[in-house]
């Protein structure tokens, strides 16, 4: 009786480890969609057929094109993706994008819940104080998005009190307006939406990336770009304070990319599609 109960058992475990087998063989998901930093902890650990050690996360917002974007709903793409995808390939690691909020992105990669974000991140003193960046990758000038059938906005010196301005939460712009006018502020999470309410005239104006603001009125041809330039703002890939190691990293495949002129190159590819 004892042998017929052991058997049993050898064959419950035998079936048991099978069964975890071919679970371990199910495919991955390239990119999880989360909302805040908080749903990101443990996402790496738990996936099914993942293994934690080979996975470098990238956080991001997929709504700032050309630098990430989405060209199917689901899969993101862009500038930062095409770098990230060069970082993993020098630390042989499986890259994993999680889209999230602008706010949600900086968030999780302080608390460490994400090995670098990726989302065109402004170096700024306040960042530098709970982030670490790598060098700059890129350069690019903030402008004025203008709905062209309202005659409201015509330069930087109209941004007065009583013009409402839009912008993406946790931006530069967002910080330039809080900081440098007097405007009221409006305050989005996407730029679609931002968009939306600039052609409804919910808002006066936009103030945004260059190249992303080309997108936006390459899509819609009843916003157009101002001539003058806000001010000139700096890129680079942030990661968790005192992570010195992920930041050696990141820094030597920039170096190269950049001597390459491959960054450019991406850009040109994003811009072209």
């Amino acid at each position: 009786m004892k042998k017929l109960i052991a058997l049993l058992l050898g064959s419950l475990m035998i079936f048991s480890l099978a069964a975890c087998s071919n679970g371990n063989e199910e495919t991955k998901t390239e990119t999880i969609a989360v909302t805040d930093a908080t749903e990101t902890l443990g996402t790496a650990e738990t996936d099914s057929g993942s293994d934690s050690s080979n996975v470098l996360i990238m956080a991001t917002e997929a709504g700032f094109a050309p630098y990430e974007y989405t060209e199917d709903g689901s899969t993101v793409v862009g500038v930062d993706v095409d770098i990230a995808n060069e970082i993993a390939k020098a630390m042989g690691k499986e890259l994993r994008i999680e889209n999230m909020s602008f706010d949600g992105a900086l968030l999780a990669v302080q608390q460490g819940k994400a090995d670098f974000a990726a989302a065109g991140i402004s170096i700024t003193e306040e960042r530098a104080e709970v982030m670490d960046f790598s060098i700059e990758y890129t350069t690019s000038k903030q402008v004025i998005v203008v709905n062209k059938n309202a005659d409201v906005v015509s330069s930087i010196g109209d941004l007065t009190a009583d013009i409402i301005v839009g912008v993406q939460t946790g931006t530069v712009a967002d910080f330039y307006v809080q900081d440098e006018l007097e405007s009221q502020l409006k305050q989005y999470g996407k730029f679609m939406e931002a968009a939306m309410d600039l052609k409804n005239n919910k808002i006066d104006c936009i103030i945004m990336d260059a190249l992303p603001a080309e997108e936006m009125v390459n899509a819609n041809d009843d916003l157009i770009i101002l001539e003058e330039e806000v001010f000139t703002d700096r890129y680079a890939i942030a990661v968790q304070k005192g992570n010195t190691e992920m930041l050696d990293t990141i820094n030597g495949v920039l170096e190269s990319l950049i001597a390459e002129g491959k960054i450019d190159e991406f850009i040109i590819n994003h811009t072209t599609q």
